[in-house]
């Protein structure tokens, strides 16, 4: 799917800036931002909360890390991995923010940029009219009381899919149809990604790809995906340390051996650079999430309690609804949208993960389980 579309833009000559796909088995949630072009869905004259990660490798020398530190408390960053001689960032911000971020940093020699593509939604007008209650008691229990309890219970025995449209690996929310309103499904949070080794080898893969920025080159890049039989658990595309090359940075299940032929592949194409399979190094991994829930005042100070114990940050909030930025691992994501299901989600924009290897050698996915004496 990602191979067709991006096979649309290639075909009429058009340049994709910038990419950022949410996968699951059967839907997709793509936002694009495309030179000089309108998109399927146009938000740029509608207000918006619009964000983008950038994980940013610069050089740190001892007498200039003070400096750097500052800077990194005006953007409001966070170091993610530092080492003798370098220091990696992790910002989330729109992309001004990205742009000042980088020439403010650049002084000090950039070594690795990863970015993922621009994520939008929209801000809810103050004052409309949106029947959100519907998408769940919790985030309005004041309802509950004055209707029946057979409707209450029709409502919640009562799924909206048929038998043929539901997957096997969906997965779908059980809501009361309305009159004049459409629901949208939502991603499911944990979108088939292998974690850990099965028995047959199979394990998610990372890859980390250095390409020309120009028209075209995405579609070529997935089309060896596409033509192999290889899916694509996570894409994510933006521009790199240099100015015309842009970083892909993909999730892809394979065994060893099957990504070492498919990464011997990918070098024979003419506009890519450099490829690098870093599963199996340090490396620091986010993803960034832009989630819409259904809140009243009642329920809005529970959703704001449980998005403080993940970090979360609340960028938009209306009448009805509470957007919430996000950013962390895999589990990280999986967790706050199911503590967050009950209450009822509205959208949901993923990035694809971004990855930079860990200069300072530390994995820290061999710390978590342990515990240290204080």
């Amino acid at each position: 799917m990602i191979n067709r579309i991006a096979g649309v833009f290639a075909r009429r000559g058009y340049n994709i800036e910038s990419l950022a796909v949410g996968l699951n088995e059967d839907k997709a949630l793509f936002t694009i931002v495309v030179s000089g072009t309108e998109r399927v869905e146009d938000l740029s004259k509608e207000p918006q909360v619009e964000r983008e990660l950038m994980l940013i490798k610069v050089h740190a020398d001892p007498e200039h890390r003070a400096e750097i530190k500052w800077l990194v408390d005006i953007f409001r960053a966070k170091i993610v991995d530092i080492s003798e001689n370098s220091v990696t960032i992790e910002v989330t911000g729109d992309p001004g923010k990205m742009v000042a971020v980088q020439r403010n940093l650049s002084k000090f020699g950039i070594k690795e940029i990863a970015r993922t593509g621009k994520i939008a939604l929209r801000r809810e007008k103050m004052g409309a009219s949106a029947p959100f209650w519907r998408y769940s008691a919790t985030s309005y229990p004041d309802l509950e009381g004055r209707m029946p309890i057979d409707a209450l219970v029709a409502a919640k025995n009562r799924n909206p899919i048929s038998g043929n449209e539901i997957t096997a690996g969906g997965d779908v929310y059980p809501i009361e149809p309305s009159d004049g309103f459409t629901f949208n499904q939502v991603l499911d949070a944990h979108w088939g990604v292998l974690d850990n080794e099965d028995t047959s080898g199979i394990r998610s893969h990372t890859l980390s790809m250095l390409v020309n920025d120009a028209p075209g080159v995405l579609n070529i890049v997935t089309g060896v995906f596409a033509r192999r039989g290889y899916n694509i658990q996570s894409l994510a595309v933006g521009h790199a340390e240099v100015e015309g090359i842009s970083r892909i940075t993909t999730v892809v299940p394979g065994t060893d051996e099957s990504i070492a032929k498919l990464v011997q592949q990918l070098y024979k194409l003419v506009d890519l650079h450099e490829v690098r399979d870093i599963t199996h190094l340090p490396f620091a991994e986010r993803e960034l999430m832009l989630i819409k829930i259904a809140v009243n005042a009642a329920a809005r100070r529970d959703v704001l309690d449980i998005a403080s114990i993940f970090r979360a940050r609340a960028v938009d909030v209306s009448d009805h609804t509470i957007t919430l930025e996000l950013t962390g691992d895999l589990d990280k994501m999986v967790a706050l949208q199911r503590l967050l299901e009950p209450y009822g989600i509205c959208e949901v924009a993923r990035t694809g993960r971004i990855a930079l290897i860990r200069e300072s050698g530390v994995d820290s996915k061999y710390l978590r389980g342990y515990s240290f004496p204080l």
